[in-house]
């Protein structure tokens, strides 16, 4: 048996990298029955031992899942080391809610998570500076980049080295320019995993894990527009938005929501500009979301 990391699974066959001395190798695999009897699903990014069945067609069965450091649900991926959440600067306009829960959900992973904007070269200073404004405080590494002129490409090489990253973001905010620019050639997706499923090459319908070199590896995921909430209690909320964390125990009430309270601290510090209110607001709303799930859930 070998070592592999699944890239690809589509319907019922699985994509193994059993790369060495960074060159590519892909068997194509099924999963034993007994993964089945233990309802347990292999997962796109899961490193695991395959035994070959042939070898020169490649083919193979998986025989075991090795343990994973993590699981992601969306995306359903295993082993992230990191994210990279892209959204657009302009064209369109960045919706910073949907990069809240985004945020979130990276979060409620211990997933740490780097927020690029792009499309630099089409607003001004000031409203980078307004970008900066609303997320500097949010202890989440910004980068500001161009996948048109290569601005902020190099900066990104570096972040993505020897990790396993998902990228995710909206669509229409140039991922794809962003991951192939990033690489100087087409990624979108691999030229065995293309012949042998017989998918175009820019087809992003599933979670899939691209092998870059030595031991990086990138999720592509497919383009959302919206994005539910995890479902963690309100009160625990708070401890999400790290730009609160320095007022926690300032606030008149043990507990404070920092919604409704009265002498709370945090509302305070947003009167007077040092919290963002596009920030806060997004915080409200998803509160109230909260609420109202907490309110339901046992209906």
């Amino acid at each position: 048996m070998i070592k592999g990391k699944i890239v690809k699974g589509v319907g019922g066959f699985y994509y193994i990298n059993t790369s060495k001395d960074g060159i590519e190798d892909i068997y194509e695999c099924k999963a034993k029955g007994v993964f089945r009897k233990k309802k347990e699903k292999p997962l796109v990014g899961d490193n695991v031992k395959i035994n070959i069945v042939d070898y020169e067609k490649k083919l193979g069965n998986i025989e075991e899942i090795l343990p994973r450091t993590n699981r992601l649900i969306r995306p359903e991926v295993a082993n992230v080391d990191q994210a990279m959440i892209i959204f657009a600067m302009e064209n369109p306009k960045p919706n910073f809610n949907l990069l809240d829960r985004f945020l979130l959900w990276m979060d409620q992973e211990n997933v740490p998570t780097v927020i690029c904007f792009n499309k630099e070269d089409l607003v001004s200073e000031k409203y980078k500076d307004e970008i900066a404004a609303i997320y500097g405080k949010s202890g989440k590494k910004i980068i500001y980049a161009s996948a048109k002129n290569g601005i902020g490409i190099e900066n990104i090489r570096e972040i993505l080295e020897d990790k396993t990253t998902v990228v995710a973001g909206p669509s229409g905010v140039g991922k794809s320019s962003i991951i192939n620019g990033i690489f100087s050639r087409n990624i979108s997706n691999t030229g065995d995993i293309s012949e042998k499923i017989g998918r175009g090459k820019h087809t992003t319908r599933h979670s899939e894990l691209f092998f870059v070199g030595g031991n990086t590896y990138l999720f592509d995921t497919p383009g959302f527009s919206s994005l539910k909430v995890p479902e963690i209690d309100k009160e625990e909320l708070a401890g999400y938005y790290e730009e609160f964390s320095e007022y926690i125990g300032e606030c008149r009430f043990l507990g404070c929501t920092h919604t409704h309270e009265p002498n709370c601290k945090v509302k305070e510090m947003l009167s007077k500009g040092a919290i963002s209110e596009v920030r806060y607001n997004n915080y409200m709303q998803i509160f109230d979301e909260l609420k109202e799930w907490e309110k339901n859930r046992y209906k």
